[in-house]
């Protein structure tokens, strides 16, 4: 369930930044949201879970 939680919030994450992107088209703003979702991935998805919170 925790899981499932997480990809929805990821979801509506990069929902939201990409319509601040679209309604404020600037370089810099789209590298920021572009980080923001690449961090926000690579933890949902890549980073390995603490063994010891099991």
């Amino acid at each position: 369930m925790e899981r499932l939680l997480s990809v929805v919030a990821f979801v509506f994450l990069c929902g939201f930044l990409a319509v601040l992107v679209q309604r404020v088209p600037r370089l810099d703003l789209g590298l920021v949201c572009l980080i923001c979702v690449l961090l926000c991935g690579y933890d949902l998805f890549l980073h390995k879970a603490n063994p010891e919170r099991r």
